[in-house]
């Protein structure tokens, strides 16, 4: 949790660990004034940062990613304490961060460097290239579940592409920001391509009003609302994913050890609080009743705490164990059962393993946004019903499909309004830097991750250039009679005929 009290003339953020209540920091309270001057200062080293081209930022990036790999120690334990994070989980999400920063500044000439194209037969005498040039300055609005991970998928990729990053972590977990920006600053301190801003939520809307390329933000749907309102007022483009968890679908033919394992995983690792997570699983009729018990047996085998044997950490946003609570409750009164755990599970700050089975699907548990270490199983009588079933959820972020049938899957993914779709796990897919990441719907506005991530935060440069005088030349108002005549019968031979 954070909270914001006034020191003197200017107010500070208070960042603390959800474990214990403690303290663990004092931040500024930025506002207007201070934002106006650090995005001065990135229009500035935006100038250099893409005149460096793509060689020169590549070699600045992989200083900076062996910085923090040299020095991740530190961070994790920032983490942990802003978090409550094991220090395994903390520990593995700036080991994938690092990896997506590898990846953005190794493949980012091949994604955005210029590139011939094709041309017609009216069109021979041109040359047709693309190339992508940076935006300017890229604001990045963190989210507090990954602090590390999420936002690096938009700073990394916003930084290769030739951009100058101004970011704002989340009120929970300030430090994590500071911490970047400042292994940034020790590499060049005089080029502040990347810069921190501290603050709360109105912190965050005055970086929407400063007129800055792009705007990219993790969190909450409220929270992406206002973004996008905010945003649109100066006509500032944004990649918005939205909080919440995806889906399994379990088919009659699935290995059911592996897939308990990747449901409960899914659904309790980072107590829940994982985007790229399982909110509920749809599982044949006849593989229903063994599913759920592995899910079981699997589940009661968890415990949150704070020690190093946890199997996971306390809910960081202390209001979500409110939301919890009353989507457990909603499921249960309507006729949903508890498997494992149930409302006595909720011992805040911390929620322990909640499997819940055949939830009602007009239950807030399942139209709500999902963040919890709750798993929803329910049974269907066919794959069909349970793509229906996903598909009003409206939850499109990510799907798992458990089958030995692989084969089958395209045709399956295919009809499933999802950004995502995995075979045989449930979270890998965050591992693959290459790996385009985004929703459908309201659950993803834009991409991040991959060679998509790399073009989110670049704009098109398309140039023809003229080699000779064109044969038939119509682009002309003294166009000869001869040449509309040729250009005609080419036109009938290639489109005209069967």
């Amino acid at each position: 949790m954070a909270e914001s009290a006034p020191r003197g003339r200017q107010r500070v953020l208070t960042s603390f660990d959800p474990r214990t209540g403690e303290a663990v920091g004092d931040y500024a309270m930025m506002g207007t004034g201070e934002l106006t001057r650090t995005v001065r200062a990135a229009r500035s080293a935006e100038k250099w940062w893409a005149a460096l081209g793509f060689a020169g930022r590549k070699r600045w990036l992989l200083d900076w990613k062996r910085t923090i790999s040299r020095n991740a120690g530190e961070l994790v334990e920032i983490v942990c304490a802003e978090t409550g994070k094991p220090e395994v989980d903390a520990a593995i999400e700036v080991m994938l961060a690092v990896e997506n920063l590898d990846w953005a500044a190794r493949h980012a000439e091949r994604a955005l460097g210029r590139r011939r194209l094709g041309s017609t037969w009216l069109t021979r005498n041109q040359r047709a290239s693309v190339g992508y040039l940076p935006l300017g300055v890229v604001g990045v609005l963190g989210s507090w579940n990954n602090p590390v991970f999420t936002p690096m998928g938009s700073i990394a990729y916003a930084m290769a592409a030739g951009n100058a990053v101004v970011f704002k972590p989340s009120e929970l977990t300030p430090g994590v920001g500071v911490w970047l920006a400042e292994s940034w600053s020790r590499l060049a301190p005089n080029q502040p391509v990347l810069q921190v801003v501290t603050g709360d939520s109105s912190t965050g809307a005055a970086l929407c009003r400063t007129r800055v390329d792009k705007i990219a933000y993790a969190g909450s749907e409220t929270g992406a609302r206002e973004v996008i309102s905010q945003c649109a007022q100066t006509m500032t483009p944004v990649v918005v994913e939205r909080c919440g968890k995806g889906a399994m679908v379990v088919q009659v033919d699935a290995k059911l050890d592996d897939a308990a394992e990747a449901a409960v995983f899914g659904a309790m690792s980072n107590a829940g609080q994982s985007a790229a997570g399982i909110q509920r699983a749809y599982v044949a009729d006849s593989v229903y009743e063994p599913f759920l018990e592995k899910v079981a047996a699997q589940a009661r085998k968890l415990r949150p705490g704070a020690d190093r044997k946890a199997s996971y950490g306390p809910m960081i946003l202390e209001s979500q164990v409110d939301i919890v609570r009353r989507q457990v409750k909603d499921a249960i009164a309507r006729g949903g059962r508890a498997v494992v755990g149930g409302l006595d599970s909720i011992r805040e700050p911390y929620i322990e393993p909640i499997v819940l089975a055949e939830v009602p699907e007009d239950s807030s548990a399942i139209t709500g946004e999902a963040v919890g270490p709750v798993l929803i199983v329910n049974r269907v009588a066919t794959m069909d019903e349970a793509v229906e079933r996903i598909n009003a959820a409206d939850h499109g972020l990510a799907v798992a499909v458990f089958t030995r049938d692989v084969r089958a899957v395209p045709d399956l993914a295919d009809r499933i309004r999802t950004g995502v779709v995995t075979i045989n796990s449930s979270m890998a897919h965050a591992g693959i830097p290459s790996m385009p990441f985004g929703g459908v719907g309201e659950y993803g506005r834009g991409h991040t991750h991959g060679e998509a991530g790399l073009r989110e935060f670049s704009r098109t440069l398309a140039i023809a250039q003229k080699r000779y005088s064109a044969p038939v030349n119509l682009s002309t108002f003294d166009r000869h009679p001869r040449h509309l005549r040729l250009a005609k019968a080419i036109f009938r031979l290639r489109h005209g005929r069967g």
